[in-house]
Order: C-alpha cells, then sequence, then structure tokens
C-alpha cells in the first residue's frame, strides 16, 4: 500500500482517500484504513475516508473497523439504489446523487454516492469518480469554522453540494424548455425534431424528479431525529440545505406541468393549422366547382338557350368568371383564404 499526500492511499485499482479532524482542525490523513479504529479510540476525532470502485475485501474491512450492517454494506457494493436513509442500531447509510444534463442530448446523468454514519465516522463510497469528491472537499475546506461539529458538519458539506448540483440542472432543465416553448409557434421547427426534444427532456425530467423528491424526506429526517438539539450550530444550515430541496422540487413540478402545457399546446397548434387547411382547400375546391359545373351543364347533349349560340358562350364565360371572383371575394373576407 502506498501513502501519497493530500490524504490519498492508492491500493490496487481504486483509491481511498483519509482525513481526521481533530478539535475542528484536520489533525492527520493518508492513513491507512485499517488504522481507522485507532484514531477512533480518541473521542476528539472525527473521520472520513473515501473508497472508489470498492470490491467487497475493501468494504469487509471497513465493516469490521466500524461495525456496519451487513445490509448497509450490500445495497453500497449495488449501484442504483434510490436516495434514501436506512437507520440501522450502531450507524446510518445514505444514498444521494449528483446530478448533471448533457447539453446536446437533454439526457439526464446521476452521480451516485453512498455515505456510512457513525457518531465519529463518515465514509464515503462511489462506484466510480463521476460523483466530483473534490467539490465536496473544497465545501469543507471552505466552511472549515464549524469542522467542530464533527460528522454533522461533514455530511452538510455532501448534501449542500449534491443540492447545489440539482439547482444546476433544474435550471439547465428551466432553459431548455423555455428554448422549445419559444419554438412551437415556429414554422420551420419541424415536428419530428420538436416532439423528439419534448420526449429527451419529458424522459430527464422523470428520472430527475426521482431523484430529487426523496432528498425532502432524507433532509427532513435528519433535521428531526439526528440533528433535533444535539448541534444547535448546524441546524440552521441544514435548513437551509433544506429550503433549496423544496425549491428544486417546487420547481420540478412546475416544470412537469410547463412540458405538459407545451405538448398539449402544440397538438393544439398542429389541429388549428390542419383546420386552416382544411378551409383554404375547401374554398378553392369550391370556386373550381363552378366552371365545373357550368361547363357540365353546356355540355350536354339537349338544346338549352344560347344553345350553338355565340352569345351563350359568352353568357356561360360570364357566369363562371363572376360566381368563381365572388366566391373568392366572400371567403378571402371570411379568412379562409
Amino acid at each position: 500500500m502506498d501513502i501519497h499526500g493530500d490524504g490519498l492511499i492508492t491500493k490496487l485499482n481504486h483509491m481511498v482517500r483519509t482525513r481526521c479532524y481533530r478539535d475542528g482542525a484536520i489533525y492527520a490523513g493518508g492513513f491507512p484504513v485499517a488504522d481507522v479504529s485507532e484514531y477512533l479510540a480518541d473521542p476528539r476525532n472525527t473521520v472520513w475516508f473515501d473508497v472508489c470502485e470498492p470490491d467487497p475485501k475493501d468494504l469487509e474491512v471497513i465493516r469490521e473497523e466500524l461495525g456496519l450492517h451487513a445490509l448497509a454494506v450490500e445495497d453500497a457494493l449495488h449501484p442504483g439504489q434510490r436516495p434514501k436513509l436506512d437507520q440501522y442500531a450502531e450507524h446510518e447509510f445514505l444514498v444521494a446523487y449528483s446530478t448533471d444534463l448533457d447539453p446536446e442530448t437533454q439526457e439526464l446523468r446521476g452521480h451516485e454516492v453512498g455515505v456510512f454514519l457513525t457518531k465519529t465516522a463518515l465514509v464515503t463510497v462511489r462506484a466510480d469518480d463521476s460523483f466530483d469528491i473534490e467539490a465536496v472537499i473544497a465545501r469543507w475546506d471552505a466552511m472549515s469554522r464549524l469542522a467542530s461539529s464533527g460528522v454533522v458538519y461533514l455530511l452538510h458539506g455532501l448534501l449542500d453540494y449534491v443540492v447545489d448540483t440539482h439547482f444546476d440542472t433544474v435550471q439547465q432543465l428551466d432553459q431548455d424548455i423555455d428554448g422549445l416553448e419559444g419554438q412551437l409557434f415556429d414554422e420551420q421547427t419541424s415536428d419530428a425534431d420538436l416532439q423528439r426534444r419534448s420526449f429527451a427532456l419529458r424522459k430527464s425530467l422523470v428520472n430527475f424528479r426521482r431523484l430529487v423528491l426523496p432528498m425532502r424526506d432524507v433532509v427532513s429526517s435528519l433535521l428531526k431525529h439526528d440533528l433535533g438539539g444535539t448541534d444547535e450550530t448546524m441546524v440552521p444550515y441544514y435548513r437551509d440545505v433544506y429550503d433549496h430541496i423544496l425549491r428544486v422540487t417546487e420547481w420540478t413540478e412546475s416544470l412537469r406541468d410547463l412540458l405538459a402545457n407545451i405538448m398539449e399546446t402544440r397538438l393544439t397548434v398542429r389541429s388549428n393549422r390542419l383546420n386552416v387547411i382544411v378551409k383554404k382547400v375547401t374554398s378553392w375546391a369550391a370556386i373550381i366547382a363552378v366552371p365545373t359545373a357550368v361547363t357540365g351543364f353546356y355540355g350536354q347533349n339537349l338544346p338549352y338557350p344560347g344553345y350553338q349560340q355565340t352569345w351563350g358562350f359568352w353568357m356561360s364565360t360570364a357566369v363562371i368568371v363572376v360566381l368563381s371572383v365572388g366566391l373568392y371575394v366572400v371567403f378571402r373576407i371570411r379568412g379562409w383564404l
């Protein structure tokens, strides 16, 4: 096992980053996971370590060091869990997702992180490096004045980063949907392109909603049961995170309604356009029917007024012109042509 600076340990094909806080400051970093118990023996210490691309043996070591429940370890080994907060006798297990949106395809990308919480340790488990743990560390370093709050401080930094990515994602979705709304009455935009973009945004919005809504219950549970008077310093910060989650949730619901209205409006526009086309076709058909009817009448084999007479030809021509022009003027006045 090779130990490098800034709390980074390289082992086999994955990395483990470790830190120990004492009395509100970083006390140590880069120590082996097997030494965690030595640091936790001192009640003044709070330990964090991050495992990327773990295998069962890695988590078994962590489980033995922290006394983790087998079901929580199993969940950490199988990505794709829903956002949640599971409570066990000796610890808690949290699953959260940071999110972003592909600017080209409007496809939502969720990056999962599993978190084990004990009274004096926080463990983050990532299936890959898509979840930006460096951004979380930057949050911790920027708010180091709160480090004396221990695990509660570390968890807040992680949740604050996660919710901020939700905010960025919902803002991007809002902008994309606004762009879609602007193309509703654009004659140059094809129905196929608009439907493709609408479907992509609707799919991303549904997936985003699945990742965001459970976070409201997660933070609410933390406020009610875990913080509840044990750390008054951090309570306002968690309330701020909870407020942001509520705003993202409400924004998501409004976007879902807006996207549904856009799709309905598009159908209405197409229906109205079809009605206009039908009216125009019907109007021209009525105009064309006039000369057809007149010439049909004069084409019969029976004698009629003007039969084989020059004035009969001119009379039929006049009838065609007058009726056709009359119908055209009427249809124009009514807006059918």
